[in-house]
This record gives structure tokens, sequence and C-alpha cells, in this order.
């Protein structure tokens, strides 16, 4: 891996903001903190004339809630406003602001949490708001490849068959480190390891504690851990509970509360009537496969040693880069598993709308077996007029046709379209 300047690094979702910023009074970037959000809000408001304010400052936070009507109306025209999920009393002041004055732009809000779940935020932004899902940086941004977007290369069909070097070691390096900005500036990973350290400590400690009412802490954590051990498989919460021997809904209501944070996903059940036996229960994934490593306190050599948790955090890797990839652009793509009682599975599907879809099946290795297949074909066909495409994502060396309308494709491809 590289070491980057982070600050320089073009994001996939600059075009999208900017656009947005154009059209709408209220642009909310909402992801995981550090993610680059205020980066992004900044460079995007200084070429257009914004003026910072966080309300991670004390003084400036204390203001707001004693006065959110008056510290509004004293914000100029054009304002950016830092993890604004700190005073939910802004909310109702903004939208009165807005209704005054319609000017597109008139607010970018960055938000560390789900802000939709804060009470009161949905109501007072409804017609008012478009939402930017910003993430920690795809393997596309790192490169610096703009040019290839393998998502939009699914639903185009325009794969490029051909050889490609396996990633081997690589693949394992890219997963301990994961994508958040400040990691990427590090060179080692021992350094790697206390800034994740710091960082889960922060989000429990300063932004879960100030925004939702928990018994314990020092539980979180422990779930988090518990979840990071688990990441690509079917949710379990029972199961995490009696490992943990905590009640089985606190557990739950803590689950919920990480994945408002960012911090972990649902990938829900893909359902269908053609399917029968379906299984309905989510999958459950890391947020980012760093935090992961950090947490279960492992390293790239131990990783690869372990072949079931490499495979599972391979799968979370290339589930959160291609949900990186997809969050840059307009089009309505949506994320899913398929898992049936008779052993058929695919390990991700991604809809576009309601007449486009494909199929991803994930492997760690080098090698495949016609029988990797059978989920992706059984996908296609029940789904013949919407199905575009099934890939078996793996560490090998060919992108090349299986069948009609399936293909082996190297992991690397997700980020590189050069052949060798």
């Amino acid at each position: 891996m590289k070491n980057l300047n982070f600050n320089l690094i073009p994001r996939g979702s600059e075009s999208l903001l900017a656009e947005a910023l154009e059209e709408t009074p209220i642009v909310l970037i909402q992801g995981p903190r550090q993610c680059g959000k205020t980066t992004l809000a900044k460079k995007i408001g200084q070429l257009q004339g914004y003026s910072y304010f966080t309300l991670d400052d004390e003084d400036t936070r204390q203001y707001a809630e004693d006065d959110p009507r008056g510290f509004v109306d004293d914000l100029p025209n054009r304002a950016i406003l830092d993890e604004v999920q700190y005073v939910p009393k802004l909310f109702l002041a903004i939208k009165v602001s807005v209704d005054e004055n319609r000017l597109p732009g008139r607010f970018i809000l960055t938000g560390s949490t789900n802000l939709l779940y804060v009470q009161g935020f949905a109501d007072a932004f409804v017609g008012r708001m478009q939402i930017v899902h910003l993430h920690p940086l795809s393997q596309q941004e790192v490169e610096q490849n703009g040019s290839a977007n393998f998502v939009e290369n699914l639903f185009n069909g325009t794969l490029k068959t051909g050889r490609y070097a396996r990633l081997k070691d690589n693949l394992a390096e890219r997963i301990v480190t994961g994508g958040y900005p400040e990691v990427l500036t590090r060179l080692s990973y021992s350094r790697h390891l206390p800034w994740y350290q710091s960082y889960v400590e922060t989000v429990v400690q300063k932004d879960i504690a100030k925004l939702a009412r928990i018994q314990s802490s020092e539980a979180l954590p422990q779930i988090l851990a518990a979840a990071a051990s688990l990441s690509s498989q079917l949710l379990n919460v029972s199961f995490i509970a009696k490992t943990l021997k905590m009640n089985h809904h606190t557990v739950r209501n803590y689950l919920t509360i990480l994945e408002r944070q960012f911090l972990i996903e649902r990938l829900p059940a893909w359902h269908n009537n053609q399917f029968k036996r379906l299984i309905k229960t989510p999958k459950i994934h890391i947020g980012d496969t760093g935090i992961a490593i950090s947490l279960l306190g492992t390293n790239a050599q131990y990783l690869q040693k372990n072949r079931s948790l490499y495979g599972q955090l391979v799968e979370s890797f290339v589930l959160q880069e291609l949900k990186r990839q997809a969050s840059c652009k307009v089009e309505p793509y949506k994320f899913y598993h398929l898992r049936d009682q008779d052993g058929f599975e695919v390990d991700i599907i991604i809809e576009l709308g309601a007449f486009e879809l494909v199929g991803i099946e994930v492997k760690s290795g080098a090698s495949i077996d016609h029988s990797d297949f059978k989920g992706l074909k059984k996908l296609m066909d029940s789904q013949e007029d919407r199905f575009k495409c099934g890939v078996l994502l793996y560490d090998g060396e060919f992108c090349r046709k299986y069948g009609d309308r399936i293909y082996s494709v190297p992991i690397r491809m997700l980020w590189e379209s050069e052949s060798i």
C-alpha cells in the first residue's frame, strides 16, 4: 500500500455533492467519524464561499443549545455545520431558516451518526434535503483510479476479460489496513493498531455516550468484537448474547446503536416469490475491515493462516468496496444476500431499480470449481429478464466467461481495469 496525503485524494462523492448543492437547500454528508466528511465539506465549501462551524467545539455547541434560532439567524447565507447530531434543537431552527430563504446549497451538514434515526431530524428536513453517504476510502479512491467503477461495469456488461496478477499477500494487507484516511498515512501496521483502538474508544465514550442511553459502555467494544468475528455470517443475536453472557435484548439494542454509528451493518435477505424456502435472516458485516482486525487482535500473516476468518473478511471487504463505489452514483443501487434452506446462496445481490440485478459470489482463494457457480446460475434461471450478470470474485488470475452472463473475476478488478 502506498503512503497517502488523504487531503489530496479526490473523493468519488465530490461531483454528487456539488450537484446536490445546486438544487437543494440542505445537503447532509453522513458517514462514520473520521471518514473524511469535514475534509470533503471544506473542499467543496471553500470553492463556493462557505463558512465553517463545528459543534464539536464546546462554546459553539453551547451557543447553539441555548439559542438555536439566534445561532442560525447569525449564520452567513452559506454555512457548513459539522457534527450537527450533537444539537438536535437546531433542526427546527434550520427548517424555519430554509423556509424563509430557499437558496440552493444554504447549508452543508455533516453527521457521524445515522441522523434519520435522531428524533425530529427527518420530519424537519423532508423535502428540503439530499443525503450524500460518505464511507472510508474505497480501494478505487486509494489507487486514484476514478475512471473505473466496477458496479457500473457489472450492469453495463463491460467486464474486460483477460489475465491479471494475483493479489496474494497484498489482499490481506488491504484488509488489515482498511479504508480510514488517517490510517493510510501511517506506514506500518504497528501504527495502525493504536489508531483503531483509540478510534473505537472515542466513538464509544464520546459519540455513543452523548447520543444514546446505555447501561454499560464497556459492553459495546465486546459486542463490536463479537460482530467482527462473525462478519459476513447470518446475524445470530442469541449466539452473541450467550457467548458474552449478556441479556438478549441488551445485545440487540447495542447492535442497533453500533449500526447507527456505521460501525456494523446488516445486509438484508433478498426476497422473491420464485425462490422457495428462503432464509430471511440478514447477514452482519463489519463497517470496515481495519476495525475488525484491531478488535480481533490479528495481523495479515495470521489472518491468512486462519482461512475461515480470512474468507469472512474478504467477503466483507468486497461488500464494502462495492457499496463505497455505488454511493458515489445517483442510481438507486440496493444490496442483499440470498440463502435458501436447500443450500443455494449468493453472497451479494445488487438491484438497480425494479428491473435489473447482478449476483456476486466471493472466494478468498485462487482455485474455482463449477460448483462455485450453482447459486449464481439458479439466480439467473429464476430472474432471466432481470439478470444482467453473475460474477465469482476470487484471488485468481483470469477474468473469463463460465457460461451465459457468468464470469470468474479477479478481486483486483474491483478497482483496476487493465489486464496484463
